[in-house]
Parts: C-alpha cells; structure tokens; sequence
C-alpha cells in the first residue's frame, strides 16, 4: 500500500475537478480524501497501489472538461494508520 498527497493547482475549483478526480480514483480503485482548499486548489491525499498513484497523476493533468491545470505537486508518503477504506470529496 502506498500514499501519495497531490496538490493540483491552476483553474480547479467550480469546475467539477473533484466530482471527475473522484470517479478517475475509483476507477483505479484508490482510496482517500479529495478536498478543495482555501487557496484555489485541490488536494487529494489518495492511498493505493503505486502504478495507479502515478496514473492518477497522468489524468490529473486532463481533469475535467472545464479545468486548467497549471501544476501538479505529488509527495510520496508513509501511509497513514488506519488505511484510508473509502473515497470522500470536501
């Protein structure tokens, strides 16, 4: 199990950027949390297998229809306990 914190900036909020992260990690079957933050972006803090962290990476980019992704930050991170055993959007 692996953890990876992304931090997706650029034109991101009220543009249904979490409503299609959502669907694209569950589609990879990972699990966490995907909130919007105060400063205009989107955070996810996902936990799953390592080659499906980095595929969500790759989507991240497109996103959704009306997004602008300027930049993607990803850490790699020790999993936090208890695992993650759903996907929530904030």
């Amino acid at each position: 199990m692996h953890q990876a914190r992304f931090k997706i900036t650029g034109k991101v909020q009220g543009v249904f950027y979490r409503s299609h992260a959502r669907d694209k990690a569950e589609e990879l079957n990972l699990k966490g949390i995907i909130k919007n933050m105060p400063d205009g972006s989107v955070e996810a803090t996902l936990q799953g297998e390592k080659e499906n962290l980095i595929k969500f990476k790759e989507w991240a980019y497109k996103g959704s229809p009306s997004s602008k992704v300027h930049d993607i930050e990803i850490t790699f991170e020790t999993p936090e306990t208890p695992f993650f055993t759903s996907l929530k959007t904030y």
